[in-house]
This record gives structure tokens, sequence and C-alpha cells, in this order.
């Protein structure tokens, strides 16, 4: 686990913030950021526009709590039905519950506008810190992090830039060690079947990740199945079925996550195919659901609950001043773990 500091402190945005970019007066920006009053469609659209560009949300809580801070911390992730969020949920809990802290959560589906409107609306409650998930946002998600002047961690991947800090794997190392691991078993047709990559930024980075290492080797992914919505057992079984059809001399199946390979595994155990003999399996992820198959998934454990301890805890030390420099780093190392279906016997 490698950690380190930097990162200079952030200044709380203001009403005379967006008046000055606006050129309009506080009293206006106020009534048109509370929709009050009656405000002219061109200065509204500068006024707004220039809060966006700032990142400026305004404060919800009212009179004498209006410049405190709820104890509260937003959390923001994409996806409670994949089992992958509940564990991170799970370390974040752990840590928060030993404080005053509450984590309070908002869900995005992948979407970069529903992040916006999640993040937007739980800033204006003016919690005590951020817990998001992944490293790209939107400008205007962006803006409003940054303007927040809370802490602010970034969550699950580091394979990039961070608004404050950040906790996580580097997803291109995963699919880099996944890769090696397959070519030294001496695997060397071999299919991937994941989520459509543009909203799974993580995924994408596997991929990539992935495909030049096996590049290294003189090696490629010769099919590819993908997929949108849940990551669930019946779609790894349809994706399995329908990768193996178009191309049955395939001998490695790599899924972007353990509930697709899970449901994978058994469809090809039902067919009689030997795994791994004659097709080798890996997913990822490292999720407890996999101890009950009948035999052992080759995986990545990605670190899910201490991701979500870590986070936590730089929250909880920073707001109770325990820990005063912003911009830390901690990068936790993927696990691999060989399973039953990543070996020839």
């Amino acid at each position: 686990m490698r950690e380190t500091p930097p990162a200079p402190p952030r200044r709380h945005l203001t009403l005379r913030d967006v008046s000055e970019v606006s050129g309009v007066s506080e009293m206006t920006v106020s009534r048109v950021l509370r929709n009050r009053g009656d405000v002219s469609k061109k200065t509204r659209d500068k006024v707004l526009l220039a809060a966006k560009q700032l990142g400026y949300v305004p404060n919800k809580i009212a009179g004498a709590l209006a410049s405190s801070r709820v104890n509260l911390v937003a959390v923001i992730i994409p996806s409670m039905s994949n089992m992958v969020f509940p564990e991170v949920m799970t370390g974040i809990s752990e840590v928060l519950e030993k404080t005053s802290l509450q984590p309070v959560v908002g869900i995005t589906n992948y979407r970069p506008e529903r992040e916006e409107a999640v993040l937007y609306e739980m800033l204006s409650w003016r919690p005590s810190g951020v817990i998001i998930a992944g490293l790209e946002h939107s400008d205007a998600a962006r803006a409003m992090l940054r303007a927040s002047a809370i802490p602010v961690v970034e969550i699950m991947d580091v394979d990039g830039e961070a608004v404050d800090a950040v906790v996580g794997i580097s997803h291109r190392r995963a699919g880099r060690e996944m890769a090696r691991a397959i070519v030294k078993q001496g695997y060397e047709r071999i299919g991937f079947l994941g989520t459509k990559m543009p909203l799974d930024h993580r995924a994408r980075k596997r991929f990539e990740g992935f495909t030049e290492a096996l590049a290294k080797t003189g090696l490629e992914v010769v099919e590819q199945e993908f997929y949108s919505g849940g990551s669930a057992l019946l779609k790894g079984r349809e994706m399995t079925q329908a990768i193996l059809e178009r191309d049955p001399n395939l001998d490695f199946l790599y899924y972007s996550n353990d509930m697709i390979g899970a449901g994978g595994l058994l469809w090809c155990l039902e067919k009689g195919i030997d795994v791994p003999g004659q097709l080798g399996m890996a997913a990822f992820n490292g999720v407890e659901f996999l101890d009950g198959l009948p035999i052992k998934l080759a995986t990545m454990d990605a670190e899910r609950r201490e991701i979500g301890r870590a986070a936590a805890r730089i929250v909880a030390e920073r707001t109770s001043g325990e820990l005063t420099e912003t911009g830390q780093r901690i990068e936790l190392e993927p696990k691999l773990q060989i399973g039953q279906t990543l070996r020839r016997y």
C-alpha cells in the first residue's frame, strides 16, 4: 500500500464569487438561485452559467446553521446491485460508526448527468465530506467537488488525476497481471466478456491493461461479447453461450466481473465443458459469492472493503482535525486468486 500527501486548501464559494463572475448583484444572484423574483432570462442564464462554471452549490441549511456542516458524509456510487459496492459501504460504515459522522448514499447508475444531479443535491445540504466512485466526472461535477471546501475522496481507481484525495487500485495494472497469468498457463485463444465500457471507466482501463500485456507476447483478444445493465448470472450464461457458438475454439474467457463469470462457469459445467483443461476462465472483484460455486473461479480481489475503510478514515481524520493535509493518495494492490479455473492440469 503506497501513500502520498500534497494539495492546497480549498475555499468555500459564496454568492459574491458568482456575483463577480456574472457581473450581477448578490441580491439578484440569490433570487436566481432560489428561483424567486422577476429576473430576465438573459440575467438568469448569466448567473446559472457562472454558478455552474465555478461549481457553486446553494446552501439549503437555513438560519443559524447556514454557515455550519451537518454530520453526514455523501457517498456517491454507480450501483448497489452488483455485490461490489455493498462491500465498499461496509468498510465505510465500519469506520464512521466509531465517529459522529453518518454516510448517506446516492446512486448514479453510471450516468454522468445523474452524478451531477446527485452531487448538487447532496452538497446543498453541506455534508462534512464526499466519498465518490471513480476519477472521471463531468466538468460541472468536478467544479462542484473542487469548490466544496470539504474532504473529497475519489475511490476504486488511481489511474488518473484526483480532485483531492484518492483511494483505490490501478485497474490497468490489474488487467496486465491477469493477462500475464493467463499467458503463463499456455492459453492462446482468448475471449473477453464484459460491460459496454464507455459507461464503466474502470472496466475499460482493465481491458486496456489486459490487451497491452497480451500484445507484448504476440497475442490478442480474438472474440468479444458486451452487455449493458446489471451484472447478473443470466447475462453471463447468455454471453458465454453466444461467444462459444461464434468461436468454439476459444481456450480462455476473461470476464469483466465475477457475476457474469460465475454465470459463464455454471453454463460451461452444465454443458460438460472441461474447465480449465479445455477452457480456462477468470473474472474480477473477488466477491464472497464465488465460494459457493462447484469449482473456484479465478479472479482478482480489488480490496473493496479496505478501500471503503481508508476513504472513511481520511474523511473522519480531516473532519476532526487529526489530519490537516489534503490530497492523500492510497494505492492498494489487487490480489490475483488463481482458483481452479486458471491452471492447466
